[in-house]
């Protein structure tokens, strides 16, 4: 017996985005056995007895002599059971069960069971992207997977179900397994499932708050008692914001296939994302890491909301952490097997109790805190991490007699209308330049976007002398008044959009007053 050598190909990824892994199969005269090599981790190392098992129940023969296979690059860590599909095709091209030149033409992915079944993975949609960039346009995937694979255009797609199923497809026939493949069209009203604006009784100046920060992609902290509605407005933030693009909405759907949220969910994810996570949440799942690394919470809210419910009660390494996303857009998690970076450009919406009982200022009920311990309670928040948040307002409890005589509002479509006109003044005015809207706007170009008249300098002075407000914050303040002066039609920041942008820092007069 002399040495015998198969390839095949299937795909991997590296954070968010997906490379092409060749597989390399090698029998030898000696001792049978089977080594995988190429930085396998344990659940790859495992794949040795789930192939040979499914090529045995599959009906086919099981290479002789002593087996190695080789996953490339060697260089970097392999995770996870995707590669069990293109293993076993290169173990069976040995003997050219089946042909060794069919293997080079495609990417093979997918999950072995011990009867030859195909199972899904997580991660397709970025792994197919992968594969088609490095020039493959034939790719065998797991049935389960297939609308997800689908999503990519310019390939040809075959959806299997079986170990047999792959083998007949490399013989020429595929034809009943083949699937088409088209760009994804977006609808107007994917994003119906985060209710309406219409639904929230009163609290006008809220909704205006919530506007201004959809329309500049400004953060958010809501303050008030328990019971006022803090979550209801915060969970109808994303019906206002602007209908994610495809190219927003296919870097969204990537991070939930690599954190395996797809399976048996069809197609691309087309409502802005909204995540929730409980105040017990660990850093780890806030902002991602873990054994096998996965994206945290701040990546699963790309292009999208992150609400921090009672933000203070949060352990404040997890939100601590942020700072570095919210201002850049990423999250880098550096470990053993490498360095990844996810994306995370998500808007934030928090909210808290104006005081550890809740009721400091609230007429429905007496507070039991005093200035101590609103201090204590409200330094929780460190002002670094404050000074990030643009917009602080207050959300009183709306009276009973007013939610009777509540006679309906303005819709969250009608609203929308104007933030899409807002962020499109934004569009033209950042043309030329890496930045989308005003709340990304860097402080060394503050003056360059946002113009203030001289009556609007003069009281950002005042408000700064008497209010002793940080440098980041005049910078929140102006970038806010730029976003009220857009909503407006206006080119030039005006007085009252400056005041009215000043009022939005209610925590600072809370802490203040404490």
């Amino acid at each position: 017996m002399q040495h015998m050598l198969s390839l095949a190909f299937s795909a991997a990824m590296l954070g968010i985005e997906g490379y092409v892994v060749r597989v390399e199969a090698d029998s030898a005269p000696g001792t049978p056995g089977f080594a995988i090599i190429g930085l396998p981790d344990r659940a790859l190392g495992e794949a040795r007895e789930r192939v040979r098992a499914a090529i045995l129940n599959s009906g086919f023969s099981y290479p002789a002599g002593r087996l190695l296979v080789n996953l490339s690059p060697a260089d970097v860590r392999k995770a996870g059971p995707s590669f069990d599909l293109a293993i076993a095709l290169a173990l069976l091209g040995i003997d050219e069960q089946v042909g060794r030149a069919g293997l080079q033409e495609l990417i093979a992915l997918g999950e072995l069971a011990l009867d030859g079944k195909l199972q899904p993975v997580s991660g397709i949609l970025p792994m197919v992207l992968g594969a088609r960039n490095a020039g493959f346009s034939k790719l065998i995937v797991p049935a389960c997977n297939a609308d997800e694979a689908a999503l990519v255009s310019g390939i040809e797609l075959y959806a299997i179900d079986s170990l047999r199923s792959a083998v007949a497809v490399l013989m020429g026939h595929g034809a009943k397994w083949r699937r088409r493949t088209a760009a994804p069209v977006l609808d107007a009203n994917d994003e119906a499932i985060h209710g309406d604006l219409v639904d929230v009784r009163g609290q006008l100046a809220a909704k205006r708050a919530l506007e201004i920060a959809a329309a500049g992609g400004h953060n958010l902290l809501l303050v008030g008692p328990p019971g006022c509605g803090k979550t209801m407005l915060a969970r109808r933030l994303p019906s206002i914001l602007p209908p994610m693009s495809l190219h927003e909405a296919l870097e969204v759907t990537k991070i939930y296939s690599v954190a395996g949220l797809l399976v048996g969910r069809a197609g691309i994810v087309r409502a802005r994302p909204f995540r929730f996570p409980h105040h017990t949440i660990s850093q780890t799942a806030l902002v991602g890491g873990g054994a096998l690394v996965k994206p945290g919470e701040i990546s699963l809210a790309h292009h999208g909301v992150l609400f921090l419910d009672e933000l203070p009660e949060f352990a404040r390494s997890a939100i601590e952490v942020m700072r570095q996303p919210l201002e850049e857009g990423t999250v880098t998690i550096a470990r053993a097997a490498g360095t990844f970076t996810y994306p995370a450009r998500f808007q934030l919406v928090a909210s808290m109790n104006p005081c550890p009982c809740g009721y400091r200022g609230a007429r429905s009920a007496e507070c039991r805190c005093d200035d101590a311990m609103v201090a204590k309670y409200i330094s929780k928040l460190s002002g670094p991490l404050l000074d990030r948040i643009d917009l602080q307002i207050d959300v009183a409890r709306v009276p009973f007699d007013d939610m009777l005589r509540y006679d309906g509002g303005e819709r969250s479509a009608s609203i929308r209308r104007r933030v899409v006109a807002a962020r499109e003044i934004q569009g033209s005015r950042l043309a030329g330049s890496a930045l989308a809207c005003n709340a990304e706007i860097p402080g060394n170009a503050i003056r360059r976007y946002c113009e203030l008249n001289e009556p609007a300098l003069r009281l950002l002075a005042h408000a700064s002398a008497k209010r002793q407000f940080s440098a980041r914050a005049l910078d929140r303040i102006t970038r806010v008044a730029r976003t009220i002066a857009d909503l407006a039609g206006n080119d030039a920041i005006a007085a009252e959009n400056v005041a009215e942008a000043i009022g939005y820092r209610s925590l600072e007069r809370l802490g203040s007053a404490a």
